[in-house]
């Protein structure tokens, strides 16, 4: 079964995605898009990044690394994107399959070695594993909600780039 346009499932904009779908469809320059996001240091560990017209999202370090812990974190803020970026996977792939969610949330862990960050040792600095966990309430056969985690984690763009070794280039001006 699948959702038809014009009606609504999950609070997702059926007719938006679709449109979107045959937009692309008609035209692949389309579906490339860029994102952009500016981060203004403001003082000690913390910082504040700037996305469209949104209000800024401030960053710190908890007090045990040295920040007065009034936000999260840089690595706590990549699991909440990795989490969002499911989220709207999941949210996206049942309507247009038509599963009904009654909620949907996912915990995320990672675990990371200081001793490089710190300067105490070479290697990498970044997670050494991630761990997420989902948890769906929904009327649809168990069978169907597997096919779509399945299909959210095969299309996941934050979880694709955080498993693929993807070029970054910080360059000094």
């Amino acid at each position: 079964m699948t959702a038809e346009a014009g009606h609504t499932l999950n609070d997702v904009a059926i007719e938006a995605v679709g449109s979107l779908v045959e937009a692309i469809r008609q035209d692949d320059d389309k579906a490339k898009t860029t994102w952009a996001a500016h981060v203004t240091w403001t003082g000690g560990f913390r910082s504040e990044a700037r996305v469209r017209g949104f209000d800024a999202t401030p960053s710190d370090e908890p007090a045990a690394l040295g920040g007065g812990d009034t936000a999260a974190n840089p690595v706590e803020q990549l699991l909440s994107a990795l989490g969002n970026c499911l989220a709207v996977g999941y949210a996206a792939n049942a309507t247009v399959a038509g599963i009904t969610l009654d909620r949907l949330t996912v915990d995320l862990k990672g675990d990371i070695d200081l001793k490089v960050f710190l300067g105490l040792a070479e290697g990498h600095a970044g997670f050494g594993s991630i761990t997420a966990r989902v948890r769906i309430d929904s009327p649809a056969p168990r069978a169907e909600l597997e096919e779509l985690h399945r299909r959210v984690v095969a299309t996941s763009p934050v979880g694709h780039t955080l498993r693929s070794a993807v070029p970054v280039d910080v360059e000094l001006i």
